[in-house]
């Protein structure tokens, strides 16, 4: 019988509802049918991140691995997908994948080897930049379907209904200016094969590689779309234009594209705030105003 950690539970109830405590009441039946169909043996306590469980595991010829079990939605769909396009170059190696629950089997990372444990900011920033400039140099697979264009376009048509609904006449202007800069990329909206979540958090060691991705929302777009997680992770405003620098540097993007798309980034964010009756965060505004030309 797998247990399920507590805040797996609380975690799938608040961000998924019904939904959420229906894969909850399956995933012990889901783990044990994928640990006999792939014929694999439990080897260590279960790990979760927001909406899914990991088991380490073993292949029957002794092959560390980790089954992984998730809600399926638009965002979690596409991760096979961008996993066996990107083959193991900067990301985590897929071994198997059940299409009709979206289980997956993933080769075994360093779990103690994290990057979100290195103190320094700067390092961190600089092996994310480097990571997504493998990961962004594949093209998008003709069969991903969320495509940075479509964001863009939902972007643009749900900023009118949201501003009035914004108090702040600063953050209604800040969130105007981004719109405007996304109006101005959203004919040329990229192929590339983009993470999506690319912080600290979702980069771990490995024993062929000092560091790789794992936990990809992916989509097709530009480059400059996949910033945005490394410049609020671990918030600090003066360090804000240091880090998109060195990104655009590493990953060879036009700065000004670039830009526009973190505004995006922030325009997304903001929408999702107003559209849950909250407000938009102060330190993703702030991220914009220290970016905005």
């Amino acid at each position: 019988m797998t247990d399920i950690p507590a805040a797996l539970a609380a975690s799938l109830t608040h961000f998924h509802g019904p939904e959420g405590r229906a894969f909850l009441t399956a995933l012990p039946r889901l783990a044990a049918g994928h640990l006999d169909r792939w014929d694999l043996r439990p080897d260590g306590p279960p790990m979760h991140g927001r909406c899914a469980l990991v088991l380490p595991v073993t292949r029957a010829d002794g092959t560390p691995a980790a089954l992984k079990l998730q809600i399926r939605d638009e965002e979690t769909e596409g991760e096979p997908t961008a996993l066996r396009a990107w083959a193991g170059d900067g990301a985590v190696r897929l071994l198997d994948h059940d299409p009709a629950t979206g289980t997956l089997l993933l080769e075994r990372l360093d779990t103690a080897r994290r990057l979100a444990h290195d103190p320094d900011d700067h390092r961190v920033v600089l092996v994310i930049a480097g990571l997504l400039a493998h990961l962004t140099a594949h093209p998008a697979p003709p069969d991903l379907r969320r495509t940075l264009g479509d964001v863009a376009r939902d972007l643009l048509e749900g900023t009118p209904r949201a501003l009035p609904r914004i108090p702040d006449p600063a953050t209604r202007r800040l969130l105007a200016d981004c719109a405007a800069a996304v109006r101005e990329v959203a004919d040329t909206p990229g192929d590339r094969l983009l993470h999506w979540d690319l912080h600290d958090e979702n980069v771990l060691g490995a024993p062929r590689a000092p560091w790789l991705a794992i936990d990809p929302k992916p989509l097709a777009g530009d480059p400059g779309f996949d910033l945005w997680p490394a410049l609020v992770n671990r918030f600090d405003p003066g360090d804000v234009r240091w880090r998109f620098d060195a990104m655009t540097d590493v990953l060879a993007l036009d700065r000004a594209r670039a830009r526009a798309w973190t505004l995006a980034r922030l325009l997304q964010t903001s929408l999702w705030s107003v559209e849950n009756d909250r407000a938009p965060d102060e330190e993703w505004l702030e991220t914009g105003r220290r970016l905005r030309p």
